[in-house]
């Protein structure tokens, strides 16, 4: 069983005991979070996709908070002696999958 769930503007493919980094959610260590926006649920009975999303929800633990590899960025203009430096590092939440949910039956872990 897996879904497809949207989350900072991504989408994510997640599974029951998965662990997965998506944009920086404002929960703390430790808590559960309700992810309303499933786009898509697919199980042993079928594939259930929404239009645009399903009713359905996914439970996730929050197990720690970072940031991602620091990016770089050069910009340049031919001839013109223009250089550029700037970088980036983004925040990052890690869950870990606990149900997901459909059609009054919760799968856990």
């Amino acid at each position: 069983m897996y879904a497809v769930i949207e989350s900072g503007g991504k989408q994510y493919r997640v599974a029951i005991g998965e662990t997965v980094r998506v944009e920086r959610i404002a929960a703390e260590v430790g808590h559960d979070v309700t992810l309303e926006q499933v786009l898509l649920i697919a199980d042993d009975t079928g594939v259930r996709v929404g239009t645009p999303r399903l009713a359905e929800t996914v439970t996730a633990r929050v197990e720690a908070h970072g940031r991602g590899e620091k990016i770089r960025i050069f910009k340049t203009r031919r001839r013109k002696h223009f250089r550029k430096h700037a970088g980036h590092r983004q925040d990052y939440t890690e869950l870990k999958i606990l149900t997901i949910a459909g059609r009054g039956d919760a799968a856990q872990v």
